[in-house]
């Protein structure tokens, strides 16, 4: 699809300026004149930050997608492109409407659906082991986009996440037991071991990249999967562990129930070693927001709850440190 002459006449155009997404991207809803309802994306290195800390160029879940990647999905498992070209720096990105059928931050997932969610996620990663596509993102550069030396280049953007996530670096190096943080930064200061260590431990699949509710909706039997922008050859255990990273308070799983879940399904996608080191870099990826959130959130119960949390976290990468994995 080279652009709008497949879909129809446009008749209406709604902006989604209150979505979800971090990254800036700009998403409106259209409608044509048959009554069809898409949901358009487009993905610009000025306008959405997580694509420009990627390098920029067309958006990795276009590309993606035009290498037809995305129909060889397994079964339960979908997406919601239907369409996408270039036009000129813009990569436009058009997907079925799924209304209220894509989950928010507030959703919660029951344990029944929390395994259901994981069979689907290692039905994905058995699908591609051992053969993942080349239209993906380098690994290093995902994993340490919130590096502090990374952020600095992207903080005279409009979008505040690069302030934040510096502020939660410096409180992360106040509340984490020294011997972890000074561990993490080392990571966040050169990833590359880290990222070979982590192909070497485990089977490589392709790997989402940023599997979160939020970007998950439930249509009948199928897990449907959006915002394919960050995805990545690596093992499956790092989709797991940036689940657990960013989800746990909303799923009706603990995490270690959760990675067992996982486990079970995935068969020969599983490794733990791969899993042990995934929950490291699960920590590379999101201690700031952690950190923020045990210092800053206005509410003492969540405060709370995220310095449990924060303290598996830190448990978690002790092992995987010890282990000599890393």
């Amino acid at each position: 699809m080279a652009d709008w002459a497949g879909f129809g006449e446009l008749v209406e155009r709604v902006p989604l300026d209150g979505h979800v997404g971090k990254s800036g991207a700009g998403l409106e809803r259209v409608r044509t004149g048959d009554g069809a309802s898409y949901v358009v994306k487009r993905v610009t290195e000025d306008s959405d930050l997580l694509h420009a800390l990627l390098g920029g160029g067309p958006a990795r879940e276009y590309l993606l997608w035009r290498a037809g990647t995305l129909d060889r999905l397994p079964r339960g498992v979908a997406h919601a492109i239907v369409g996408g070209w270039r036009d000129v720096e813009t990569t436009v990105i058009v997907m079925r409407d799924l209304g209220d059928r894509v989950l928010g931050w507030e959703d919660h997932l029951s344990a029944d659906r929390a395994r259901w969610t994981m069979e689907r996620v290692a039905a994905l990663h058995r699908a591609f082991l051992d053969a993942p596509p080349t239209a993906v993102a380098p690994l290093g550069p995902v994993l340490d986009q919130f590096a502090p030396h990374r952020l600095g280049a992207v903080l005279d953007s409009d979008n505040p996440l690069p302030s934040l996530a510096r502020r939660g670096w410096e409180l992360f190096a106040e509340i984490v037991p020294a011997d972890v943080a000074d561990s993490v930064f080392t990571v966040l200061a050169d990833v590359g071991p880290y990222a070979a260590a982590l192909l070497a431990a485990g089977p490589v699949t392709l790997v989402h990249g940023d599997l979160a509710t939020v970007n998950m909706a439930f249509e009948g039997e199928d897990l449907v999967l959006l915002d394919w922008a960050m995805p990545v050859a690596a093992p499956g255990p790092l989709d797991v562990a940036r689940f657990v990273a960013g989800c746990s308070s909303v799923v009706g799983l603990s995490r270690e129930e959760t990675i067992e879940a996982y486990r079970r399904a995935a068969g020969p996608a599983y490794d733990e070693g791969a899993m042990r080191l995934a929950l490291l870099l699960g920590l590379v990826w999101l201690g700031w927001n952690k950190a923020l959130d045990v210092v800053d959130h206005p509410d003492p119960a969540v405060r709370a709850r995220e310095r449990d949390d924060l303290d598996w976290w830190v448990a978690r990468a002790r092992v995987a440190l010890e282990s000599g994995l890393a």
